[in-house]
Parts: structure tokens; sequence; C-alpha cells
């Protein structure tokens, strides 16, 4: 166990590292136009929780308006979208900055997603101990599964409703699954799937 987790930490390390230079002329454009589409900064900081309930901050691209008020969730043509965040969402670009965390060993390439306090107090404990005993990750089974949650949350009467009552019950039960069977081959299919998905929007 002490091995694998040892070669998918330096896989983390390797990975990001080198996407990180990879992508330093994308994520300098990616970042002038979002300063330039509207006012405030250029990345978004959130608290999450992180392995073993530890709180870290999550980074992203902003992409909605600054000081924006409204739910934790976005839903279908959320009106607090910027132009920029509209593109770089599709496309899921808005996760790169992410890249950072996984150097900086708050998150993995792959494993569950990270979320917000509030979410995660609904997890039932014997759940909640199971995800969160590995490093969250900038994608997952769940994240491909559900790409177009917001889509989903939009059709929906009541959003919140829905996310914490359908999707979010689904999306802990695929991180069960992740946690159970992750290995470094589960990871690199992963990351493929997620890859092959990107240019579909």
């Amino acid at each position: 166990m002490m091995r694998s987790l040892l070669l998918k930490r330096l896989f983390d390390m390797a990975a990001s590292g080198i996407g990180l230079l990879l992508l330093a002329p994308l994520l300098l454009v990616l970042a002038a136009w979002i300063k330039c589409d509207s006012a405030g900064p250029v990345f978004f900081l959130q608290e999450r929780v992180g392995l073993c309930g530890k709180l870290f901050r999550i980074i992203k691209f902003r992409s909605m308006r600054q000081h924006h008020a409204g739910p934790q969730i976005t839903v279908g043509e959320d009106a607090r979208i910027t132009r920029s965040g509209r593109f770089i969402r599709a496309y899921k670009l808005d996760e790169l900055p992410q890249l950072i965390n996984v150097l900086l060993g708050d998150m993995s390439l792959v494993g569950p997603r990270p979320e917000v306090p509030r979410y995660v107090a609904l997890y039932p404990a014997d759940v909640r101990e199971e995800v969160l005993s590995v490093r969250p990750g900038m994608t997952d089974l769940a994240s491909v599964q559900y790409r177009s949650e917001s889509d989903l949350l939009a059709a929906s009467s009541d959003p919140e409703l829905t996310y914490t009552t359908v999707i979010l019950p689904a999306k802990l039960a695929l991180y069960q699954q992740y946690v159970r069977q992750r290995s470094l081959w589960l990871d690199v299919r992963i990351i493929g799937m997620t890859l092959g998905i990107l240019f579909k929007p």
C-alpha cells in the first residue's frame, strides 16, 4: 500500500509539474482574457475539504462576476457566469490551476472531487471517513458521469434538493468505488476518459 501511495504521489508531482510548464502559455492567455473580460481577480479561491478532513483552498480560474451572490451550485445558464467564464467552464479550463493544488499536495490528479464543508457535513459518517481517506482529485468517475451536472440541476424545480438527495448520493457511491478499486492504472484510465470528453461541450 505504501509503495502504491508513493508511486501515485510521484506520478502526481511529475504530471502536474510538466503540465504547468507545458500549459503556461495557455494559462497566461486565459488569465489575460479573464482580467480583461470582467472586474475582479483572475483566480477564484474557495475552502474545500481534503484528505482526512483537512481544509484547503482550491484554486480555479474565476468564471463568475466578482462579489456574486447565490447558491454554491451552478444551475444551467447561470446569470453570474461571465463571457470568458462560459467558455472556460464548457471545456473545464477553469480547473487547470488546480495543477498547483496537486503539486502542493492538497489534491491528486485523480480522486473524489473535493466538496465545500456544508455538503461534506451531509455525508453519512462511514462514507465520509472512507471518501476522505484519500486525497481529493481534479477528476474522477463522477466528474465524467456528471459532466453536465448544471444542466441536470436546471431541469429541476428545486436544484439544491436535487443535488443533495439525488446527485450527491450518486457521486458518493462513485467516490467509494474509486477508493476501493484505486490503482495507478485506474488513474490513467480516468485521465484518458476525462481528456476524451474535454472537447465535447
